[in-house]
C-alpha cells in the first residue's frame, strides 16, 4: 500500500531550513521530523535565494502564475471590449 502524501506549511519547510542552517544535517532533520531527505533537499532548492535574480524559486513560480492569471484575464478583457465595440 502507497504512503499517504503528507503537506507541510510553508512555515514549518522555513522552519526545518532554518534549523539545518543553524547546524543540524538534514540527516538528522529528516529522521528527527519524519521527513524524507529528497523532500528537505528539494525544499532548499525551492526556499534558497538565487544570486543572480536575488529571489527564491518559490517567488518566480508564485510570479509566474500571477502573470499567467493576468494574461488570461487581459484576454478575456479584450474579446468582451471587442463584443461591446461591435454593438
Amino acid at each position: 500500500m502507497a504512503k499517504a502524501k503528507k503537506k507541510f506549511d510553508e512555515d514549518f519547510k522555513k522552519m526545518i531550513l532554518d534549523l539545518n542552517q543553524s547546524g543540524q544535517s538534514v540527516e538528522e532533520l529528516a529522521a528527527q521530523y519524519g521527513i524524507a531527505t529528497q523532500t528537505i533537499y528539494r525544499w532548499k532548492k525551492l526556499y534558497t535565494k538565487n544570486e543572480a535574480t536575488g529571489m527564491t524559486k518559490a517567488e518566480i513560480l508564485a510570479m509566474k502564475k500571477e502573470m499567467a492569471r493576468m494574461q488570461e484575464e487581459n484576454t478575456i478583457l479584450k474579446k468582451a471590449l471587442t463584443i461591446f465595440a461591435q454593438k
